[in-house]
């Protein structure tokens, strides 16, 4: 019986080029939807069936949006797409000398290859984060996110040791980032409009939420007035910020920072920061700090077939010298470009570099909080802000359905300060903080999610 690495992958044969892309995130379906499939046959690999919005993820995390409402099936977006393959399988390796890739289910060939692999979450080479804490990266992490929480105030409920209730109610966002303050925000607004009505029995002046930031500032990389509308927004919403604060460790009960001090906690989000999803088989000279170096049309650094586009490319010039920021907008910008380069190539034509447009940046707080940060120096906050936000989101959902459901959720949830999908659905066992009564009440025919 041949071996894993003697398999392939069984693909049509044909005669025209075969372009492989290995990521369903923004850059790689934004690259397959252009892409000419009369001059090329298109194999999208990733290991789940379906894109993530994963701006909203902290949504589905906090009981906001079911996870159907932010994933869009890859098979049904492509289905009117001739020439076009996917296969859900994991890339161990690639091997550029052969034009192949090693995958979960076998080998595959190519004449052009196109990483769009994405970032992971950056522990800087901490050993018990990945273990112990929460990253929120992945549809699969941000509902094992909301079951432990909502678990928690189950447990809460019923505790009488107030030592143990207090790590259950202190809940801990490590990261200023757009992510670390939009949880803390959704936070904030679940203890104030929703879980009393819930919990009843609990004194929730108890639950404290922290957001952790190792800067002097949170959304570091918004302008300064951005920066302090986004505190000010959430120091009125009773979060606990503390900037120039390093998180050296957390072991599922009690985070320690760099300063020695502690905080009892049982929950622990961590959106730190983020590296490239590197891939083995890459020499080390196209490599620049966990990212592929890449050419201004996206091709990597050393290699005449294979190109990179999103977070895991570093396109090195003097206006960017650490790359271009790990942002969607950047990502699907360079998928369609790379896409009408290689259309075009095809045709005779030359390729034309990537210039990257930054149409500004923002980042939610909360009900009619927002930060706009607009390409021409322009500032947005407050209401205005926020239907900013939310309209974009909106538009860039993929699929009619996402959209119109994400749209009733919202007007929902904004007339009677209520959150609907507050059920869990899949217990979830921590193995740092086993909660023995879910577990007991598991029959013994369904499986229990363990991190």
């Amino acid at each position: 019986m041949p071996t894993l690495n003697e398999l392939s992958i069984s693909i049509p044969e044909t005669s025209l080029k075969r372009v492989v892309i290995v990521g369903g995130g923004f850059g790689g379906i934004e690259f397959a939807k252009l892409l000419s499939d009369k001059e090329f046959q298109v194999v999208l690999i990733d290991r789940h069936n379906y894109h993530t919005f994963q701006p909203l993820l902290y949504q589905v995390a906090t009981a906001g949006l079911e996870a159907d409402s932010i994933a869009a099936p890859l098979r049904q977006m492509f289905e009117e797409k001739k020439n076009f393959h996917f296969r859900m399988a994991m890339v161990n390796e690639v091997r550029p000398e052969q034009n192949t890739i090693c995958t979960s289910i076998g080998n595959l060939s190519y004449d052009v290859l196109v990483l769009a692999v994405g970032s992971k979450s950056n522990y800087f080479g901490n050993q018990e984060l990945p273990k112990t804490s929460f990253p929120l990266k992945q549809v699969p992490q941000a509902l094992d996110l909301r079951s432990h929480v909502l678990q928690n105030f189950e447990r809460a409920v019923v505790s009488t040791d107030p030592a143990e209730r207090e790590g259950l109610l202190n809940y801990v966002m490590v990261g200023g980032g757009p992510t670390g303050v939009e949880m803390a925000g959704a936070f904030a607004e679940l203890k104030k409009h929703v879980l009393p009505c819930d919990y009843p029995e609990l004194d929730f002046r108890q639950m404290q939420i922290y957001l952790i930031e190792g800067g002097d500032k949170v959304l570091g990389s918004m302008s300064e007035k951005s920066s302090k509308n986004a505190l000010d927004a959430l120091l009125e919403m009773g979060v606990n910020v503390k900037l120039n604060t390093i998180v050296k460790d957390y072991n599922g009960q009690t985070a320690t920072f760099k300063d020695g001090a502690t905080l009892k906690t049982n929950t622990l989000v961590w959106a730190a920061g983020v590296q490239g999803n590197m891939l083995p088989g890459i020499k080390e000279e196209s490599i620049f700090k966990s990212r592929l170096r890449v050419d201004d049309q996206n091709r990597v650094l050393g290699y005449g077939n294979l190109y990179a586009i999103g977070d895991i490319a570093a396109s090195i010039t003097e206006k960017t010298p650490n790359g271009l920021p790990m942002l969607s907008p950047v990502a699907m910008q360079q998928g369609r470009h790379l896409a009408r380069n290689l259309n075009g190539h095809a045709k005779g034509k030359l390729m034309k570099p990537f210039e990257y447009f930054d149409k500004g940046s923002m980042a939610t707080i909360g009900r009619n909080r927002a930060v706009v940060d607009m390409p021409n120096g322009m500032h947005l906050k407050g209401f205005i802000a926020w239907l900013a936000w939310m309209f974009i989101h909106i538009f860039y959902l993929i699929g009619f359905r996402s959209k119109v459901m994400v749209f009733i959720n919202w007007v929902w949830s904004y007339f009677t300060y209520d959150k609907g999908t507050r059920l869990i659905i899949r217990p979830f066992v921590n193995p740092n903080n086993p909660i023995p009564h879910v577990a007991a009440n598991t029959p013994a025919d369904e499986s229990v999610a363990v991190k």
